[in-house]
């Protein structure tokens, strides 16, 4: 990760059916401390690592709304970036708006379905602190439509898809102002065919398989086993309201 700074992502928060026990498990599994709001925020919970803020949680507001992390991206215009999301065949969720002082933020789907937000910062920057353990440290768009998504996130970010590989696999790597700053990869047949294009986030870890077997203590479920990839050992991990994340333990870091 970067520290953020436009054009690139600078926070996740999650949407939660039932927040109180979101923040039991996470405060847990990663040793968050929870800084939750007043009721003008709806109880809006901001999870600190040392003091610094790391990720967010809300509850869900629509019906059926499922509950799902999101990846937001940094930018000093929100109204700029929703008229080219329009322009570039995306679809504007939640128009941009003021979170009090904190900032402006809007809400979109890509060109392939893939949610997404932007942050225009006020008080609140984003993320503090990245590539600990129980931090942010990777953001990844998983979509069926490769060079669909690559036009769609250039046009609207300056992004620059470079084709990479991860082991055997291939794998694109988004490059903004001469940095690295996520990824990309292709839904295949091997995926469920009803599982919708999204941002995967993964959080850094000590221990992968630790913290897979902790989860599941707490009442997870883990989604994809632990194991090897080219940038460290990862798996996928569900909390107990069905929100999907990864953990990668980067023995580089």
């Amino acid at each position: 990760m970067t520290h953020p700074m436009p054009g690139v992502p600078n926070w996740v928060d999650l949407g939660t059916s039932d927040l109180q026990d979101a923040i039991r498990f996470y405060t847990q599994l990663f040793g968050w401390e929870a800084e939750i709001s007043g009721a003008e925020y709806g109880g809006y919970t901001t999870f600190r690592i040392d003091g610094r803020a790391t990720a967010g949680a809300g509850p869900t507001f629509g019906e059926g709304q499922p509950t799902a992390w999101s990846t937001y991206i940094a930018t000093d215009d929100a109204d700029a970036v929703t008229a080219r999301v329009a322009a570039a065949g995306g679809k504007v969720l939640v128009p941009p708006f003021d979170v009090m002082y904190q900032g402006r933020m809007a809400a979109f789907l890509d060109q392939a379905g893939a949610p997404f937000s932007v942050w225009q910062a006020g008080t609140m920057k984003g993320a503090d602190i990245f590539d600990v353990p129980g931090a942010l440290t990777w953001n990844e768009l998983v979509t069926r439509d490769i060079e669909g998504s690559a036009a769609f996130y250039g046009d609207v970010f300056g992004w620059v898809a470079r084709e990479s590989s991860m082991g055997d696999l291939p794998y694109i790597i988004w490059e903004y102002a001469g940095e690295t700053i996520a990824g990309m990869q292709q839904m295949d047949a091997t995926w469920p065919h009803d599982l919708p294009p999204h941002w995967m986030i993964s959080f850094a870890v000590a221990d992968c398989d630790d913290a897979a077997g902790y989860a599941q203590s707490l009442g997870g479920r883990v989604l994809q086993s632990p194991s090897d990839l080219a940038i460290g050992r990862h798996a996928v991990l569900e909390d107990p309201q069905g929100g999907a994340f990864a953990v990668l333990q980067n023995d580089q870091q």
